[in-house]
């Protein structure tokens, strides 16, 4: 059975799931109706041989039982006014002598040469009684008895047997004509059922393979089943969705690059075209500061860029090393107190973290500078460990931000002062750098609002991550 069932996947491993389903049900189905046809026919025939023989073995009982009581006088008479249909019974003396018969066709010789003891019962199936001129098959009882006088006879009953014969071999001619048409119509039945089941799918796939990326708007039908297919459609769907709105990202990400890069090179273009047009050389040194401002302005607009680039495509690559997050941030609030006339609070612990000190110094860098460009006259930098984890604040006093902008801070190229010049406010990937770089070393950052008025920026990290 384990070959029928390896040669049957073999013959459909190359075909459609439509087949192989079919296939596999024909396969199941045939084997499962050959082995309940074999068991019906075993239990028809052994049923009707069961009978066949208790009736044997009851009318045998009742000669033998008739004998003991009176004797073979008159045994004769009575078998044949009892005989049934079909049987036939001799009683046998010890010499092979027939002693009394159910019918004069069989009183000349024995049926059967069985010499059992008395009580003792045998039984043989014979295709006919040559010895009673009977051409049909029998069942042929042979019981051991004993008269009243102790003297040992044998009874013989012969049952037909034909007629039972002849009902197996008609069920099992009906089973041989039936089985392959139930068979051909499981088959039929399951390609159908199969074939509709599936004619979602072919759908979904024709239209998959006609969406492009021009075509990304394209949605699959969904099916109203409800059933495994509806829902692979919706997954689809949703997956397109994703590509979309990727793709949106990714033309509007490029589209917002291409407009942060053109303010510097227009500006360097035209600075070049004064200065060339200007042959003392004095143009070109006035102009040799704004030039260098602005170059090194397109330096950290790439580098960011390619930052973000790489945290998209495979992660960030951290460099890891212990870090004291203490100096970090006195750095920062030096830097702050000498580069502007805020007033620069800082409450600092000392605490140390694994991580990349780079990737770390430009969280806080960009933090810190993203507070000057909106605090009024207070900046307040804080430090602090609880158990494993660090927490690093960053407030100001300015004018906050709203709960809803609170997330989409973090996306690139968005400024909530969209009036501000590019130029003063910076490149607007200040705060989608810090979460990257904050989530590379496993931590999370979140806007709240600050005691000081403005926007409460937290970060928390693990003292270790791996």
């Amino acid at each position: 059975m384990s070959r029928l069932f390896r040669w049957g996947f073999r013959a459909s491993s190359r075909a459609g799931v439509r087949a192989r389903s079919t296939a596999a049900a024909v396969l199941v189905v045939t084997i499962a109706l050959v082995a309940g046809a074999a068991l019906l026919v075993f239990l028809l025939q052994s049923a009707l041989s069961n009978g066949v023989q208790d009736a044997g073995r009851v009318r045998a009982g009742e000669v033998a039982t008739i004998l003991h009581a009176e004797g073979v006088k008159g045994l004769g008479e009575r078998l044949a006014e009892n005989n049934r249909a079909g049987q036939i019974v001799q009683v046998v003396n010890r010499g092979g002598t027939v002693v009394a018969t159910s019918t004069p066709k069989a009183a000349k010789a024995p049926l059967s040469t069985a010499r059992p003891g008395p009580g003792q019962a045998l039984r043989t199936e014979t295709d006919s009684l040559t010895t009673a001129h009977e051409d049909d098959p029998y069942l042929v009882t042979t019981v051991g008895a004993l008269n009243h006088q102790g003297v040992p006879y044998t009874v013989i009953v012969a049952s037909p047997i034909g007629a039972q014969r002849e009902s197996v071999r008609t069920v099992l001619s009906y089973l041989v004509v039936g089985l392959p048409l139930l068979v051909l119509l499981v088959g039929a039945a399951m390609w159908v059922l199969v074939g509709r089941a599936l004619h979602p799918v072919d759908l979904i796939r024709a239209r998959v393979h006609g969406i492009g990326a021009a075509q990304l708007a394209d949605r699959v039908p969904v099916p109203d089943t409800g059933d495994e297919i509806a829902r692979l459609a919706v997954t689809m769907n949703e997956m397109l969705d994703r590509l979309q709105n990727a793709q949106t990202a990714q033309r509007q990400f490029v589209a917002d690059a291409s407009h942060e890069l053109r303010s510097p090179i227009a500006t360097l273009t035209a600075a070049l075209d004064v200065a060339l047009a200007e042959p003392t050389g004095r143009t070109w040194r006035d102009q040799h500061q704004l030039m260098e401002a602005e170059a090194d302005r397109m330096r950290r607009l790439v580098e960011d860029l390619l930052l973000l680039a790489k945290a998209d495509d495979n992660g960030l690559r951290l460099v890891r090393s212990d870090v004291d997050l203490d100096d970090l941030l006195g750095a920062e609030a030096r830097r702050l107190r000498t580069s502007t006339d805020l007033r620069i609070q800082a409450e600092i612990e000392p605490v140390r973290v694994t991580g990349d000190a780079d990737r770390l110094s430009q969280v806080v860098r960009n933090l810190a500078d993203n507070a000057v460009g909106h605090a009024k006259h207070q900046v307040r930098l804080a430090l602090s460990q609880e158990h494993d984890t660090v927490l690093i604040v960053v407030e100001d006093d300015g004018d906050g931000i709203q709960a809803r902008d609170r997330e989409r801070v973090f996306e690139r190229f968005v400024r909530l002062d969209e009036s501000r010049e590019r130029g003063h406010g910076g490149s607007g990937l200040g705060l989608a750098i810090v979460r990257e770089v904050v989530r590379g070393h496993g931590g999370t950052v979140s806007i709240g609002d600050s005691p000081l008025g403005g926007a409460r920026f937290e970060v928390y990290l693990p003292i270790s991550t791996s």
